[in-house]
């Protein structure tokens, strides 16, 4: 019971004070410049298909690293590498990621990785770009464009870190990667939903 009150006690100096301290700020134009790098314990791929036709069939990647170079006076000179692990794929069943990692379908023993490395960025509005960079997934490489929004930067409250923090959205197909089972009653198309945050 004393452990119990000492923890609530902790709890309610700290609470008030991450409060305080997490104050995002939203504005681009305040990113400090500089190379940073992904943290992996918080960045997230999902994936989404349309399975059967009777309801969209999510997955997620985890243990991504990378990293980003940008000054936001000069946001077309960004640039970005990302490493995905493969056999990190979860869809929370894992009769399904066993098979998802078979040769039938990612092969992940043969090709371990996925990754995107940036060619070409756009700015389109105050806190959003075009992020074109070749996509390499299952033994191909083709150029492929992300829709990135800006989050918020600032000093995380629990690690001190500066971080600043994006979403990116996208579509690819998987003919284009040689993965065809079970086209079209598993959708060609494969949304990508991004959400990344990087540190300094």
């Amino acid at each position: 019971m004393l452990k119990f009150f000492q923890t609530a006690a902790l709890a309610a100096v700290l609470l008030p004070s991450l409060a305080v301290a997490a104050q995002p700020d939203t504005n681009p134009a305040h990113i400090h410049a500089g190379t940073y790098t992904v943290d992996p314990s918080h960045a997230r791929l999902l994936t989404a298909v349309t399975h059967f036709g009777f309801t969209t069939w999510y997955s997620q990647f985890t243990g991504i690293t990378g990293s980003l170079t940008i000054n936001p006076k000069d946001v077309a000179a960004a640039k970005l590498s990302i490493t995905i692990p493969a056999d990190t794929i979860s869809t929370s069943n894992t009769v399904l990621d066993g098979m998802l990692n078979s040769p039938n379908w990612f092969d992940t023993k043969k090709y371990p990785t996925i990754t995107f490395v940036s060619t070409k960025v756009v700015r389109t509005g105050h806190d959003t770009a075009l992020v074109t960079g070749n996509l390499t997934f299952h033994g191909v490489t083709k150029p492929e464009t992300l829709k990135v929004s800006f989050n918020a930067s600032g000093i995380n409250p629990v690690t001190h870190q500066y971080t600043i923090g994006f979403n990116a959205t996208g579509e690819i197909k998987r003919r284009d990667f040689n993965q065809t089972t079970y086209v079209p009653v598993i959708s060609d198309e494969v949304k990508l939903m991004i959400s990344a945050p990087f540190v300094q």
